[in-house]
């Protein structure tokens, strides 16, 4: 489902690493999700829900260090949106999935999904000239 695309490509060599890297952290909940059988995927479910939003916050917090490093002019717009990505991944484990975990973690995982697209496809894009022609690659 979550699959890395060259067009996800902001240039620069570790964000690229660190985008690939969440990635398959959503694909791993979605291999989760997806299995059909009758064992109950709460531990594991939560631990790549808590994989996910902890690599996020490493990879938010280096991506932003980036970017106030050279005085990226829409570093609060990113911090904005990322800020909630991560509240949004800290409520989806605070809810009950216990008793419906497949439409809670459907839910969660088609949220991820769009968000990944569409902050990498739009927001991320907004840095990867800027970024770039200050030589960063």
């Amino acid at each position: 489902m979550l699959k890395w695309k060259q067009q996800y490509s902001c240039n620069i060599v570790e964000i690229d690493k660190q985008h690939k890297t969440l990635f398959e952290l959503g694909q791993k909940l979605y291999d989760i999700i997806s299995l059909k059988d009758d064992f109950d995927h709460y531990d594991e479910l939560m631990n790549a829900l808590e994989e996910m939003k902890n690599y996020t916050i490493y990879h938010f917090n280096y991506e932003e260090k980036v970017m106030e490093q050279y005085n990226y002019p829409e570093l609060e717009k990113q911090k904005k949106e990322h800020k909630a990505f991560i509240d949004k991944i800290i409520a989806m484990k605070k809810k009950d999935i216990d008793e419906d975990q497949y439409k809670v973690c459907m839910e969660m995982l088609m949220f991820i999904a769009d968000w990944i697209e569409k902050h990498i496809l739009k927001s991320d894009m907004n840095y990867k000239k800027f970024l770039n022609e200050k030589g960063v690659y």
